[in-house]
């Protein structure tokens, strides 16, 4: 059977690479077993969804390797998915894949990650930890290098799996991964498009037409981000992005502590916003609001958290508003959530989200959240979020010193939360089956090996 599969590869077995020459021997075995998978993957624990027999590799870089004898198909696990990234920097969406590779079962599935050269914040050290492997490729800006790249990568490579997670951009590694012979492309939709966006927006109108073409399978982290890209009526998976629910868990201690740390007194209101400076974010709008807001609460701080290319722009708005000594710019931060302990409210002023993550982590640790209307009503999963109009400042201001003037018990309303469905365990093991049925039902499984 190895030298059928090396055949269906249409290369000779002399001819592999150094690292295909490494999986040679455990791939060999792992071919002549015989165990039959038995159930289904869904709602099981780790290792209960199949009978198997691991096989040691002899190098200590090397996963085991696992047999799954399906019937119509045989799968070699782990199954390698190129997550196709744009680009690294720091976002949420890259948040939310390595939150879920973390996760996920890896002696079944593993991630490699493709990003574009000029990212800035590519966790390289930890997913090469996990197993993973970073590619480097030509910005998208690069159209033509762009797609010479991946072809030639997805051709060297063989991942059965291509998983896209640029939107409308996808269309570009999506065409190639055809073009190579992947047999299963994902598509996934994590965002939309607003006001402020002009040559963005072009792009996303000329592109999201074809977002149908290419993809074998589609995703999304909501339904109103699955139906702005694919299509009212179109077939598509919902993957929430999920979070480890305990991390952001109410803690008032962590409160305590983490308000010291930023010099918040206990008698002063405490305003925070997360997510990277762009247009989209809309900081600037929450500026004009706070500085609107001072004058009925002087003892109001307001807290941002992240970077970005608009993070200058709007400490210069503020300035020239006279407010800079009201307002924390923390940065980029690695306890995002102790930060929302801190906060006694959470506003999202975006022109556009697919779902607004940051609002669901802030709701977790049972902060009041104000959230512009063009925010999924997804994201509300306290029942006590407020959705208000972008053309209506004044409900923005009234809303926000509604809550400076409540006592609620934060511990309580976090234990009302709907959060369930957002848990990354039961939402990692689920990604975990859809990636191995997928891999298992598409034609042409053995010759993607």
């Amino acid at each position: 059977m190895w030298r059928d599969w090396v055949r269906l590869k249409g290369m000779q077995e002399s001819a592999l690479s150094d690292n295909e020459r490494d999986w040679a021997a455990p791939v060999r075995f792992a071919l002549r077993l015989k165990t039959p998978i038995r159930g289904s993957f869904e709602g099981k624990g780790r290792d209960s969804h199949a009978d198997h027999r691991s096989i040691d590799c002899k190098k200590s870089r090397q996963r085991p390797l696992r047999r799954l004898d399906f019937g119509s198909g045989t799968v070699i696990l782990p199954i390698r998915v190129a997550q196709v990234m744009g680009k690294m920097l720091g976002g949420g969406v890259e948040s939310v894949v390595m939150n879920y590779y973390r996760h996920i079962d890896r002696s079944k599935v593993q991630f490699d990650f493709l990003v574009d050269a000029d990212s800035t914040r590519v966790p390289e050290e930890e997913i090469k930890a996990l197993g993973g492997r970073v590619f480097r490729i030509p910005p998208y800006q690069h159209p033509l290098r762009y797609r010479k790249e991946l072809v030639r990568l997805f051709h060297e490579e063989h991942w059965p799996i291509v998983h896209s997670h640029i939107n409308t951009l996808s269309v570009f590694p999506l065409s190639a991964a055809k073009k190579a012979g992947v047999p299963v492309r994902i598509a996934h939709s994590h965002s939309t498009m607003g006001k402020g966006e002009l040559a963005k927006n072009l792009m996303k109108l000329a592109l999201r037409p074809l977002s149908n073409l290419y993809p074998t399978e589609r995703f999304a982290c909501s339904e109103y981000a699955g139906k702005w890209l694919f299509g009212r009526n179109a077939d598509f998976t919902v993957i929430p992005n999920a979070i480890e629910l305990e991390k952001f868990r109410f803690d008032p201690i962590i409160r305590q502590e983490t308000r010291k740390e930023l010099g918040i007194a206990d008698d002063m209101f405490l305003v925070g916003h997360v997510g990277r400076f762009m247009p989209q974010k809309n900081q600037a709008f929450l500026v004009d609001v706070f500085a609107e807001l001072l004058p009925q609460k002087p003892n109001t701080m307001l807290a941002f958290v992240g970077d970005g290319p608009d993070r200058p722009d709007v400490q210069q708005h503020a300035q020239a508003l006279g407010i800079s000594d009201h307002i924390l710019f923390l940065g980029q931060r690695t306890d995002v959530n102790h930060l929302y302990q801190a906060f006694d409210a959470f506003c999202l002023p975006s022109r556009y989200e697919g779902l607004g993550m940051v609002a669901i982590e802030a709701q977790v640790a049972g902060c009041p959240c104000v959230l512009s209307d063009q925010v999924p009503h997804e994201a509300d999963i306290s029942r006590k979020t407020s959705f208000i109009s972008l053309e209506n400042k004044s409900s923005w201001i009234s809303t926000v010193l509604n809550i400076s003037s409540q006592t609620a018990n934060r511990q309580i309303e976090t234990s009302n939360t709907c959060a369930e469905k957002y848990d990354i365990s039961a939402s990692a093991n689920r990604l975990t089956f859809l990636y191995v049925s997928s891999a298992e039902s598409s034609n042409g499984w053995e010759e993607t090996l």
